[in-house]
């Protein structure tokens, strides 16, 4: 641990707080964090924590999240300006339009959406509970929004549904290519290629294993396999290689970042401990609204 890590400790034991990382984040956050997790488990942790102060570290889909999920506790984003390009593809009012073209169809979102979005919606999903909810839904039509990527696998996984994708994505994990992971496959031959949902269907089709962040970790823990290519941004990468030994870990390609998720810094996190930087704050009818399908998704997950 280091002087600011030690800081950070001690400022989160002094006010009751509790820390919630993203897998994307930097190793030193991870160090400090309670919980390290995909983005289903930190809104699951956010939901039943008793702490009355949440600090997510991670962008603010996720704060967001954690404040419809604990309206009456102070949740606070140690990065402000820690965005999601594909939450910001899509508002309301596309959806909107989609509920009238399909009136028949259940609007699933994606977690990676705003407060806004999930209001006007009838469930959320992350990567790892999105096939458990849209086969537990009764409408054979599901509206799945706003990754093209996931949507799609779910449809594959899901033929009794028809799905209708809204045309977002992952800015990260869309431009992974079908010879990104041929190449990768050819300079690792002894490697299990694992790669996340929100990638493309011709990255998807080379991989041995599709799954969350999580879902990842989990099955490299329960292979006997001793290499592996990470389809997903390198947090999972250098967590892999931080907490298992014995194993090789090699990204799929060598830059492959979410530039949001890097942006919190533990002087981020310890300037929000000392100071209240920066409060999430949603309005009553946004909560009121949004919690619906975030509660649902927690239920149904």
């Amino acid at each position: 641990m280091n002087e600011m890590q030690e800081r950070v400790l001690a400022l989160k034991k002094k006010k009751r707080a509790l820390i919630l990382a993203h897998y994307y984040q930097t190793m030193d956050i991870h160090e400090i964090a309670d919980h390290v997790c995909d983005s289903f488990e930190m809104a699951r942790r956010a939901y039943e924590a008793d702490e009355e102060l949440l600090i997510i570290c991670g962008v603010r889909f996720m704060a967001e999240s954690a404040k419809i999920l604990n309206p009456n506790k102070t949740v606070l984003l140690p990065s402000p300006d820690a965005g999601c390009p594909m939450a910001d593809m899509i508002g309301p009012d596309d959806v909107l339009k989609l509920r009238l073209q399909y009136p028949d169809a259940a609007v699933v979102c994606y977690v990676n959406s705003s407060a806004a979005v999930k209001a006007v919606s009838d469930v959320c999903c992350t990567s790892s509970s999105a096939e458990k909810i849209v086969r537990a839904l009764p409408e054979r039509r599901i509206i799945f929004i706003p990754d093209r990527n996931l949507g799609a696998y779910i449809a594959s996984r899901v033929p009794e549904k028809e799905v209708i994708l809204y045309d977002g994505c992952c800015p990260a994990h869309d431009r992974i290519t079908a010879l990104d992971a041929s190449n990768a496959k050819s300079a690792h031959p002894n490697a299990k290629l694992l790669a996340h949902p929100e990638c493309r269907a011709e990255v998807l089709s080379q991989a041995d294993y599709i799954g969350s962040t999580a879902g990842i970790i989990q099955a490299v823990s329960e292979s006997n396999a001793a290499e592996f290519i990470i389809c997903t941004e390198t947090g999972v990468t250098d967590r892999l290689r931080a907490t298992t030994a014995g194993k090789a870990y090699f990204p799929i390609v060598y830059d492959f970042i979410c530039p949001d998720m890097k942006k919190t810094k533990l002087s981020d996190i310890l300037g929000s401990l000392e100071n209240g930087d920066y409060e999430v704050l949603l309005s009553s009818s946004e909560i009121e609204a949004a919690s619906k399908t975030l509660s649902r998704m927690v239920e149904l997950g």
